[in-house]
């Protein structure tokens, strides 16, 4: 539930057991809150699921929902593989002690250096996006002397039903390569032709934050409708197949709950069946949680700075943060829910716009929110902010970045610090 048990006996917020208002007075705002117990039950939600559900599969954190190192510490842990889609997110990997073997590297414009970083270090496998990368992972690998596993990124042409700007699976996207043109088929046989690759399967994904998962099961008819093609034409047939990520996570009342083990199952029976019938060995399957792994554990707490009320308009809430530290509102205008640590309790009969620190029209929070009569220096909390939220912050405005703070039972620290000026300026030269 997206308001489950927040009330403690004072009346006020409580966030992993913790009363939210003391944590803010102590670390200051703006501050990011991280429920390391949550993290660790999504991920096991995942990993039972994806066990039962079938004889060979593997959860994989999608590192670009929250790429820090407490995070995949804890993910690795869980005995989830990590996908990364740059060299400092395998950096970061690297750093928290995520077995090589276990990194899946994506991305649609690798460099050179990238993919030579990627091979030096014994990534597990890359997912190739298109010829080039091919090519060039072909050549770099080949001067290494290492033969490297893949697996190649095809386009299904599914809609997955989302937002425009995360939807990734339709026949124009720029990741991966299409099947209905005939340019997958192509794209294998080049793969299946060159001695310094290995061809583990296949990768797609749709979108994200999906809610239906009729979207996996027609992703994954559509895939083995290409294994089955590729078997009778070619006579290769994937050990893996990965159906990518984006079960959609509730981020307001209205959003519909998900009982993702449940849908798991039932995408897992359809593609038992479908194999059956097709007479196809079940390959191992992989999934891509990100968000439905870390954005229920995230918190994000602001203090207000200034109360203005508009006649006949709107009333703000000006927060001491904003789209510097969460730009999916002003990206695509994400819903919230927002609460009032401090004031829980009283009649939320103002309706307001929570706008933000920076300086652009478009720095809010939330539009049309129904809030309690605050004023300057009351907290304001925004719940499910642990995807894309720190891992999209900027320094626009050369506002700093706020820190990370762990919430692990009765314990908090510290895991990502506050950024500093000091910080901002350091590669000014």
């Amino acid at each position: 539930m997206i308001c489950e048990n927040i009330q403690n006996r004072e009346g006020r917020l409580q966030f992993a057991g913790q009363d939210v208002s003391v944590l803010a007075r102590e670390y200051g705002t703006p501050v990011y809150f991280l429920d390391a117990e949550r993290i660790r039950r999504n991920c096991r939600v995942y990993k039972h699921a994806m066990n039962v559900g079938f004889e060979r599969a593997l959860p994989i954190f999608a590192s670009k929902a929250l790429c820090i190192k407490h995070v995949l510490a804890i993910v690795a842990q869980e005995g989830l593989g990590v996908d990364v889609v740059s060299a400092g997110e395998l950096y970061m990997a690297k750093l928290a002690g995520v077995n090589m073997e276990n990194i899946f590297f994506h991305g649609c414009s690798k460099s050179d250096e990238e993919i030579g970083y990627g091979v030096e270090n014994g990534v597990g496998y890359f997912i190739v996006d298109g010829e080039d990368e091919l090519l060039a992972l072909a050549r770099i690998a080949g001067e290494k002397g290492v033969r490297q596993k893949i697996l190649l990124r095809l386009t299904p042409g599914i809609d997955p039903h989302t937002f425009e700007a995360v939807a990734t699976g339709q026949l124009d996207s720029k990741f991966g390569v299409p099947i209905e043109t005939g340019q997958a088929e192509a794209f294998l046989r080049l793969a299946l032709s060159l001695p310094e690759i290995q061809v583990c399967g296949y990768h797609a994904h749709v979108g994200s934050q999906v809610f239906e998962s009729q979207v996996f099961r027609d992703t994954a008819d559509a895939m083995l409708a290409f294994i089955g093609s590729m078997r009778d034409k070619l006579g290769f047939v994937p050990q893996m197949l990965n159906l990518g990520g984006g079960y959609g996570v509730r981020y307001v009342e209205s959003d519909p709950y998900l009982d993702i083990a449940w849908e798991i199952s039932k995408v897992a029976g359809y593609i038992r069946r479908r194999c059956a019938q097709d007479k196809l060995q079940v390959p191992m399957i992989l999934m891509e949680p990100g968000r439905s792994i870390v954005a229920d554990a995230g918190l994000t707490v602001y203090t207000v700075e200034a109360v203005k009320a508009i006649p006949g308009s709107k009333n703000y809430l000006c927060v001491d943060g904003g789209m510097a530290d969460n730009p999916r509102y002003a990206l695509y205008g994400a819903a919230y829910t927002v609460l009032t640590p401090e004031k829980l309790n009283m009649p939320r009969d103002l309706v307001c716009t929570i706008g933000g620190h920076c300086c652009e029209s478009g720095d809010m929070i939330q539009e049309n929110v129904p809030m309690p009569r605050l004023s300057r220096g009351d907290l304001v909390a925004v719940l499910t902010t642990g995807a894309y939220n720190y891992s999209m912050a900027s320094n626009y405005n050369n506002v700093p970045r706020p820190p990370i703070v762990m919430l692990d039972g009765s314990r908090s620290y510290v895991a990502v610090r506050r950024e500093t000026y000091e910080d901002i300026a350091a590669r000014e030269l």
